[in-house]
C-alpha cells in the first residue's frame, strides 16, 4: 500500500467511524463532504514520512495520528469557508460545506471533525496509552489557543498583527503538530522535530499568499484576493512579490537543514525536497 492510499484509508475509517449508528444522515454526508477530494494531504503525508523516518514501530498508531490531524486541518477549512470569517463559496473545487449543506450543518460538520479527532487518538489508548496521551496533547496545543490555528484565526480580529506570530499560529500550528506527532507516534522525543514544522509552515503560509495575490479561482479551486478583501496581513503585502518568493526560497532551504539525525532522514529530506519543487515552480513563473 502506498503511503497516499495509507493515508486516504485512515481518514475515511475514522470519518466511518463519525457516521455511525443512526446519525443524521445529512450531518453525517457533511463529515465526508468535508473531508474529500482529499487534495494533497500534505500534513498527514509529513506526519506519516516523519513516524516512518523514526522507524514506525507502532503503524495503528500512526495511522491514527495522520487521521485526527487531517480532520481538524478540513475542519479548519469548513470554518475558514463560513460567512462570519472567509464567506467562501468553494473550496477544492467545489462548493463549500455551507453553501452545500447551510450554515447550521457547516458549523456543526466541523465541530464534529474536531470532537472525532480526539476520539481517534483516544482509540490507540490501549496500544501505547503514553504516546496517545501525548498526541492528544500536541494536537490540543496545536489546536487552540494560544498559539494553535484558533489563534491564528483570531490574530485577524486584532487592530495590529505580528505577521510571523500570525502565520506561525495559522499555518504553522498544524505542520509543527505533524513532525512533532509523528515522532510521538514512532516513541521519539518530539522537541528536536519542531523546527522543521515551523519552517514548513511558514514556507506554506508564504506560498498561499503569493497564490492568493497572483492566481485566479479557478486556479486556486477557492476564492481568489481573499487577502486584500479582508484585509489581513500576509508576506506579498509587506515584503512585494520578489520579497515574498525570496523569503519562501530561503525558509526551504532552512527546512531542509533542519531535520534532526534519524534512520530515514535521507529519504525524509527527499520528500521536503519534493514538496518545496510544488511550490516554487508554480509561483516563480508567475510572478517573473
Amino acid at each position: 500500500m502506498g503511503l497516499s492510499e495509507r493515508i486516504d484509508n485512515a481518514v475515511m475509517q475514522a470519518v466511518a467511524t463519525g457516521q455511525g449508528g443512526v446519525a443524521p444522515r445529512q450531518l453525517a454526508e457533511a463529515l465526508r463532504y468535508a473531508t474529500t477530494p482529499g487534495g494533497a494531504r500534505i500534513r498527514p503525508t509529513i506526519l506519516t514520512s516523519v513516524a516512518m523516518a523514526c522507524g514506525d514501530d507502532r503503524p495503528q498508531i500512526t495511522d491514527a495520528a495522520a487521521a485526527a490531524l487531517e480532520l481538524i486541518h478540513c475542519a479548519s477549512l469548513v470554518h475558514d469557508d463560513l460567512p462570519c470569517f472567509d464567506d467562501a463559496e468553494t473550496r477544492r473545487g467545489k462548493p463549500s460545506v455551507h453553501r452545500a449543506y447551510g450554515q447550521p450543518l457547516a458549523v456543526l460538520a466541523g465541530d464534529s471533525l474536531i470532537v472525532l479527532a480526539f476520539e481517534v487518538l483516544a482509540r490507540v489508548a490501549h496500544l501505547d496509552a503514553g504516546r496517545s496521551a501525548r498526541l492528544v496533547l500536541t494536537l490540543a496545543q496545536r489546536t487552540g489557543m494560544p498559539n494553535g490555528i484558533c489563534a491564528g484565526q483570531g490574530w485577524e480580529s486584532e487592530p495590529q498583527v505580528d505577521l510571523r506570530a500570525y502565520h506561525r499560529s495559522k499555518t504553522g500550528a498544524l505542520f509543527v503538530a505533524a513532525t512533532q506527532m509523528g515522532a510521538i507516534a514512532a516513541g521519539q522525543e518530539p522537541d528536536d522535530w519542531e523546527e522543521l514544522g515551523a519552517r514548513i509552515g511558514e514556507a506554506f503560509q508564504v506560498a498561499d499568499d503569493l497564490r492568493d495575490a497572483l492566481y485566479d479561482s479557478d486556479t486556486l479551486g477557492k476564492p481568489a484576493g481573499q487577502d486584500d478583501l479582508h484585509r489581513r496581513p500576509n508576506a506579498v503585502s509587506e515584503l512585494g512579490v520578489e520579497g515574498a518568493i525570496k523569503r519562501l526560497t530561503d525558509i526551504l532551504s532552512g527546512a531542509i537543514a533542519s531535520i534532526p539525525s534519524c534512520p530515514g532522514e535521507a529519504a525524509l529530506a527527499q520528500m521536503v525536497r519534493m514538496q518545496a519543487e510544488r511550490l516554487i515552480p508554480v509561483i516563480t513563473p508567475v510572478a517573473k
